[in-house]
């Protein structure tokens, strides 16, 4: 290792095997996952860390190393075919994935980096392997994990393989510190995969508070006005990858419940679903617009393609709510960048939710995905809306307490605890 002065690294190798930093979120495999990797890679940039994140090439047009900002560099290792690999097919590619990083690292001089920091199990077997080779500490995010995932498994979804759950336990057994998003996750990962307290640290994301933030009294006007909505409408936005998982159907459902009680709701009512097929919804690409065909909301429903940030941010204003249904959320960064452009979320009682929404304050926590409950929840909201404008000035102030400036200084804290641990275990190994 060549530490920094003040012992923090001076190269990070993030690895993200399954998702690119490159790829727009909300469709496919890119998620908060990658806003995460982007977001924190930059900001260590900016203070001095460089950061190399090592990604699986999906195009033979994409150049084996990307400059994403001043001291992030993106390198794309072939690792199988560019295309027509699912997230489950790449356990059978990290042995090249693998072969390609350690590469790499051998062109360069010795000790070239200080720290391996893993995205999602299967980057965690990828920076096991080369945290041992390079003898520096391994940092690991979850980000999801099977056993929390198959415990609260969404209709119709598959559920995580016996092979995945293994791996994710060699990786909180080999990790030096584990990064959970919540105090909740934290619980998790020491309840459910024996992980040792003293390794855990709870560090939760940000939010782009330049990008995401409200526009004041007009605001709503002029991003409906943007993104092509009535100025008139009731507007529900469910913005994230389409897949049992994230539940959109359940919204549909309790919108085709609403409007069953209250028919004179259809004067009004829009309901956008932003994002593309993800997961299992892949396999059926069009089934969530049949589904609101089939329950008589078809009408009401539109679907639109993944958007940059600053067109999402318009998404969010131009909305009266936005509706989290997921089964689980390790953390839920839909919900805290709505929050910070002023809108109030309806959220499912799960997970990161209860750490991202304020429930009664910035918005609503439903027990729960019955139909039944989340029309009344979203009714009521809908109806009151002096309760939404209070919530949305508490939203902002609630989002407010998440930025990536605090994410990366409180993370680099724990890099630089993991690196002298490591270095001192190395000087007494040495004696």
């Amino acid at each position: 290792m060549s530490l920094r002065p003040d012992g923090t690294p001076r190269r990070v190798a993030m690895v993200s095997v399954h998702t690119s930093p490159l790829e727009q979120p909300g469709t496919g495999d890119a998620g908060g996952l990658n806003v995460y990797v982007v977001e924190t890679a930059k900001r260590m940039a900016r203070l001095g860390t460089e950061v190399e994140i090592f990604t699986r090439a999906t195009s033979s047009g994409l150049a084996p190393a990307i400059e994403l900002f001043p001291g992030v560099t993106v390198r794309n290792v072939v690792a199988g075919p560019f295309q027509g690999l699912s997230k489950n097919d790449l356990p059978g590619q990290l042995c090249a994935f693998s072969a390609e990083l350690l590469r790499t690292e051998a062109r360069r001089a010795p000790g070239w980096y200080d720290l391996v920091h893993s995205h999602y199990w299967l980057s965690g077997q990828v920076g096991w392997l080369a945290a041992d080779r390079w003898n520096v500490p391994l940092l690991h995010s979850m980000h999801t994990m099977a056993k929390v995932k198959n415990a609260a498994l969404a209709v119709g979804d598959d559920p995580e393989p016996v092979g995945r759950v293994i791996g994710e336990e060699q990786v909180v057994e080999a990790a030096d510190r584990l990064i959970a998003n919540t105090e909740g996750e934290a619980r998790d990962l020491i309840g459910l995969y024996g992980a040792d307290p003293d390794r855990v640290a709870v560090i939760s994301p940000g939010v782009d508070l330049d990008i995401f933030r409200p526009e004041g009294n007009s605001g709503r006007c002029r991003a409906r006005a943007r993104v092509g909505l009535r100025e008139t409408a009731e507007v529900l936005l469910f913005v994230g990858r389409i897949q049992p998982l994230k539940a959109p159907d359940v919204l549909l459902r309790s919108v085709a419940r609403m409007v069953a009680d209250q028919p004179r709701r259809r004067e009004r009512l829009v309901v956008v679903v932003l994002g593309g097929p993800s997961g299992n919804g892949l396999d059926r690409p069009e089934e969530l617009q049949k589904l609101a065909v089939d329950l008589g909301i078809g009408d009401l429903v539109t679907f639109h393609p993944p958007v940059a940030r600053p067109v999402l941010a318009d998404w969010y204003r131009a909305a009266d709510l936005v509706a989290v249904p997921s089964y689980s959320e390790s953390f839920g960064l839909v919900a805290v960048e709505a929050q910070a452009c002023g809108t109030p979320v309806v959220a499912a009682r799960v997970g990161g939710l209860a750490t991202a929404v304020q429930d009664g304050v910035t918005g609503l926590l439903v027990a729960g995905h019955e139909p039944l409950a989340w029309s009344v929840s979203l009714g009521r909201m809908l109806d009151s809306s002096r309760r939404r404008a209070e919530m949305s000035t508490a939203a902002v102030a609630h989002a407010h307490r998440f930025s990536w400036d605090r994410t990366v200084e409180s993370t680099l804290e724990v890099y630089t605890a993991a690196c002298s641990e490591v270095r001192d275990r190395q000087l007494a190994g040495a004696c």
